[in-house]
This record gives C-alpha cells, structure tokens and sequence, in this order.
C-alpha cells in the first residue's frame, strides 16, 4: 500500500491491526481538537466504525456530515474528499478498514 502522506497529521494514538497488500485496518484516537484533514483517495473505500465517540465525517460531492454513535458504521467510496473529527472538536476512536490505493491529501483544503 502506499500511502502519499500517511501520519502526517497529528493523532493521540494510531495501531495497525492488521496489514496485508491489499487491505489494513487501523484503529485511530483522536484528541479533542484534531481531526483527520480533508482527503480522498484514488481507488479506496474507507470504512469506518465508531468506537468510541460521537464521531462525524464529513464528505463533499456529495456534501454531507454524518454523526457516527458507538457502534455504527459509514463507508466513503473513492474520489470523495472526506474529513474525520470527535463531535464539537471532543475525542473520538474508530476502527477504519482501507483497501489498496492512493491517498492524497494535497489540493483538497478545508470547507
């Protein structure tokens, strides 16, 4: 898997579960205040559960903002720019399960 930027932005806590060459699962932790930064990826859908949370993520094209609760699910197909944040800037963790593809992160700013 290649990753264009993976990490780049900070998280309380990352743990790879499980990475092979055509998938990973991740769960991710992050702090009051930080957020996964608007990105999309080429060929991957991110799938993402709630552990931990509120949680909401937001996409463009469509424009939408889901709020994830402890044990509910979302998937972001490919080429949909997302951005992932706690509830009003609070702590969240969430499982996320990738397959293989680019992620980019440049050319795609805040909303």
């Amino acid at each position: 898997m290649r990753d264009i930027v993976r990490g780049a932005y900070p998280l309380e806590k990352r743990e790879v579960v499980m990475e092979g060459k055509d998938m990973r699962a991740s769960i991710l932790t992050l702090a009051p205040g930080q957020c996964v930064p608007w990105h999309y990826h080429s060929e991957v859908t991110d799938v993402f559960f709630c552990l931990e949370g509120p949680m909401v993520v937001e996409t463009r094209a469509p424009r939408a903002e889901r709020v994830l609760q402890v044990g509910e699910s979302l998937a972001v197909p490919p080429r949909t720019a997302h951005h992932v944040q706690g509830l009003n800037g609070g702590r969240c963790r969430f499982l996320i399960l990738q397959g293989v593809g680019d992620y980019d992160f440049r050319g795609v700013g805040g909303a």
